[in-house]
């Protein structure tokens, strides 16, 4: 059978433990009784048993044990109190000889005198007045739907305060959860826009063969315009004599004299970075020339044979166009 507001409201408040001593006999006759109300009373403590998981164990401070000891030691030691004994009656005093011999006064009804007919006759006595009966069942049911809706409002408190903490956990702490009650995990995809790269503009090439005079080309000599970097790749240069090296010169009229870029080795390639230190227009026009030192290169800075191989730098890639450097610069 369905059951009103009233039963929900006490099966909610007897799974929840706030109905009164009268009440909860009451509604244990009914879970008793009636197989649908012990039913609805295990929903009940069922929703509301999900509490339970959602609140840890505390373990109290050592000082309120303390204090339940002490309040039972002290209420063990007062003395129970006991109601002072009644004062005896007491008793009639004895006649004295005096009053005894004294006679006794006439009743009242022999010194009366008598009534006259008509005169003192009582009249009709007026029914005294019944009190007003008060009708106590509106007091007493508004009573009980009193208690009623505050249970109500309990159950309502207790699951607002459940949704909440739920709510807070799932935002700030979802692995407390269990499984089924934790968020979905979200996925956001963003989108990133990668500028263009503006591809920069090739390096100045520079390339020299260095050869003798009517020859072929001995070394060939290759210049990285952005880092001034040069390398030197062996072609078909005679082997020198046991105890002599080649060694790379720049000569240019702005510096006065040749300066060394160092020896050339002994396998096909010699990579150096010596040219870092001289501008483009000293690099450009320079002439490259190959003398034969000592071995390891001359101790003094200076050439001490005629050059045997010599050449000049030549651009091998185009210069940049005026649109390719406007584009550069933006």
């Amino acid at each position: 059978m369905a059951h009103s507001e009233d039963d929900i409201a006490l099966a909610a408040e007897y799974a929840l433990g706030t109905l009164e001593a009268h009440e909860r006999a009451q509604a244990a006759d009914m879970i008793a009784a009636d197989a649908e109300f012990a039913a609805l009373v295990c929903a009940w403590e069922w929703r509301l048993g999900a509490l339970n998981q959602m609140v840890g164990l505390v373990e109290p401070r050592a000082i309120v044990w303390e204090n339940i000891k002490a309040a039972i030691a002290q209420t063990a030691s007062q003395a129970p109190q006991v109601a002072p004994d009644a004062p005896a009656p007491l008793a009639p005093a004895a006649p004295t000889e005096e009053a005894a011999a004294q006679p006794l006064a006439p009743p009242l009804d022999a010194a009366e005198p008598p009534l006259e007919s008509g005169l003192l006759e009582p009249g009709p006595v007026a029914p005294a007045a019944q009190p007003a009966s008060v009708d106590a069942s509106n007091v007493i049911r508004l009573d009980r739907e009193a208690r009623r809706w505050r249970g109500v409002a309990r159950v309502v408190s207790a699951l607002a305060a459940a949704l909440i903490a739920m709510l807070g956990l799932q935002v700030f702490a979802p692995d407390l959860l269990p499984d089924a009650l934790r968020p979905a995990p979200r996925t956001k995809v963003v989108q990133v826009k990668t500028p263009v790269a503006t591809p920069a503009l090739p390096a100045a090439q520079y390339v020299a063969l260095l050869q003798a005079q009517g020859g072929g080309p001995a070394f060939i000599l290759t210049v990285d315009g952005a880092s001034r970097t040069f390398s030197v790749r062996k072609v078909d240069a005679a082997p020198t004599d046991p105890g002599k090296s080649y060694e790379l010169w720049l000569i240019s009229d702005k510096l006065g004299r040749p300066r060394s870029l160092g020896v050339i080795g002994a396998t096909d390639f010699t990579v150096r970075p010596a040219l870092a230190a001289y501008d483009a227009d000293i690099i450009n026009n320079a002439t490259y020339a190959v003398t034969i030192e000592q071995a390891g290169g001359s101790s003094d800075g200076a050439p001490h044979s005629a050059p045997v191989y010599t050449g000049r730098l030549i651009e091998t890639v185009p210069p940049p166009s005026a649109e390719q450097q406007q584009q550069q610069k933006q």
